[in-house]
């Protein structure tokens, strides 16, 4: 090329550029594929990708934002389709139900009330109070997809668009991001049509005054429909129901440390996902960005999360011991709260049915993040608290809940009857030295 044709071609100018994609993005009519190509320094006819790039903007723009209104206001508009309006009547039955709960709980632990009364709400409640948990669960994977997202588009581009979209890389990682953060409010919108109250899933979702503290949630149109698919009482099923919910709330203000704990774990397990590059190349031969949906498709699939790494299985081994844990004590607890009510044990065992499979939105949740929120050994724990119990007495069983080394572990699942054996007998593991140690200490004391 002569140096006349070198000063014909068109130059990259950078802030012509970023105005252009800005215009892009936001979804302005102004924006120009003519301009944009021209700011970048690409001498090709616009009219070729005219349409590639129309599409690539509805893909990108479509309403989406990543602010945490606009993904908040996303999840309660999902959450609102098939809502029902919440009746006074039904709301005055369900608060009704709560108190009787309260009544029953305080009959079997010594764990302090709530100093609030559970909130009766909707559906878009639910999802509008816990959407910024949700977020918090999923922050290292909408920080990873993304990148790898954005990596792979750039990439794949025509290659007379590869250096621009190389110059614009961050902005297309933060669309990128903002389409996962929109498909998880999604999500979360689906489940608010699953979830009975606030701790259904396992974990506290919805605060009480401060972050730390926690707040009984009851969902009536799905509490609703839960009595009518099991032809069981309304007032029966509000109560058990009610109970399961205040039980849950009751253990999270009481062991403080519980809420912390339950989230570092899943951080754990969160953190040690990585993209695998070479399934980024495979997704990358079929991808094509001009499909709208092609994004958000591959975002929900699940298909860019590796298998777990040995790290993140421990993890998960520890979560599940601990959600079965928490499920196990609540059940345990709802059991003998619940006893004047003749349909208690088919309530008790739906609930377990349904929480060994969870529902349609919760495993799209799992597709999306990877992450399951099972009690897998729910029955197993169910029987070592009731076992305590017997042996112990309820004020023994609760006072394990105080502190982490003190909760049962998996091996104390297997085997309740050693685990009551060493409450039963504390010396009986200590070795000479600690048990010369404490006889030292016990003579010290009487001289």
């Amino acid at each position: 090329m002569s140096d006349d044709e070198a000063r014909d071609e068109p130059q990259p100018d950078d802030e012509a550029l970023r105005e252009a994609f800005e215009s892009f993005l936001s979804g302005g009519e102004s924006f120009d594929p003519a301009e944009f190509l021209k700011a970048a320094g690409i001498n090709v006819d616009a009219a070729e990708i005219q349409k590639m790039m129309g599409q690539l903007q509805a893909a990108f723009t479509g309403g989406f934002s990543s602010s945490p209104t606009a993904s908040r206001d996303h999840a309660v508009s999902v959450a609102k389709e098939g809502m029902q309006s919440l009746d006074p009547a039904t709301s005055q039955a369900i608060s009704d139900a709560a108190h009787v709960a309260t009544l029953w709980l305080s009959e079997v632990t010594d764990i302090a009330d709530l100093p609030l009364a559970p909130l009766v709400g909707t559906r878009a409640e639910w999802a509008r109070k816990s959407l910024p948990v949700w977020e918090e669960i999923a922050k290292p994977v909408a920080v990873a997809i993304p990148r790898a997202v954005s990596g792979m588009m750039s990439t794949q581009a025509p290659e007379e668009l590869a250096e621009a979209l190389s110059q614009i890389a961050g902005p297309m990682e933060q669309v990128s991001q903002s389409l996962f953060t929109m498909q998880l409010a999604s999500v979360v919108g689906k489940l608010a049509t699953e979830v009975l109250s606030g701790g259904d899933i396992g974990i506290p979702l919805i605060h009480g005054e401060s972050e730390y503290d926690v707040r009984a949630m009851l969902i009536a149109q799905n509490m609703r429909a839960f009595s009518q698919d099991l032809d069981i009482p309304v007032n029966e099923a509000d109560i058990f129901l009610a109970v399961r919910e205040i039980a849950h709330a009751r253990l999270f203000r009481h062991a403080r440390w519980l809420r912390l704990h339950l989230m570092s774990t899943i951080h754990d397990f969160a953190s040690g996902i990585s993209i695998d590059g070479d399934r980024i190349m495979d997704l990358a031969e079929d991808f094509d960005p001009a499909n709208p949906e092609a994004i958000t498709e591959m975002l929900a699939s699940g298909a860019l999360l590796p298998s777990r790494s040995a790290e993140q299985e421990r993890a998960l081994e520890r979560l599940e011991t601990m959600l079965a844990l928490i499920e196990g004590w609540v059940d345990h607890l709802t059991h003998q709260a619940t006893q004047r009510l003749p349909k208690s044990d088919a309530l008790a065992e739906a609930i377990r049915r349904r929480r060994a499979s969870g529902g349609p939105a919760e495993r799209a949740f799992s597709t999306l993040v990877g992450l399951e929120l099972r009690p897998r050994r729910l029955r197993e724990a169910s029987v070592l608290w009731a076992k305590l119990t017997q042996a112990l007495g309820p004020q023994a069983r609760d006072a394990l809940w105080q502190h982490p080394d003190t909760v049962p572990t998996d091996g104390d699942i297997d085997d309740p009857n050693a685990f009551i054996a060493r409450l039963q007998n504390p010396t009986s593991e200590l070795d000479e030295m600690d048990q010369a140690l404490n006889e030292l200490l016990d003579d010290e004391s009487t001289t």
